[in-house]
């Protein structure tokens, strides 16, 4: 999904179509603080990091359970999370 429609779900009137914004705008800054922490453990990040690899990987442990509580909201009220 895109940047830009995901800006348009969170803008909209209708709060399922903003809970599918907000779904896949966290999932979206999940999965590059997920990449860059591969990138860190494997040595091939372009920079230095001042916060401590725990510290991003406590992040995106919060992270994930929030997502998996939308996925749960959504479930429970009946609407797909597909990007479709």
């Amino acid at each position: 999904m895109t940047f830009d429609k995901i800006i348009e779900l969170l803008k909209s009137d209708d709060y399922r179509s903003r809970a599918i914004g907000e779904y896949y705008f966290v999932k979206d800054k999940y999965d590059k603080l997920h990449s860059m922490i591969i990138k860190r453990e494997a040595g091939k990040l372009d920079f230095k990091p001042k916060c401590p690899m725990e510290q991003w990987k406590s992040q995106a442990s919060a992270m994930g359970q929030y997502l998996y509580q939308l996925e749960i909201k959504a479930e429970i009220e009946g609407y797909s999370l597909d990007s479709d």
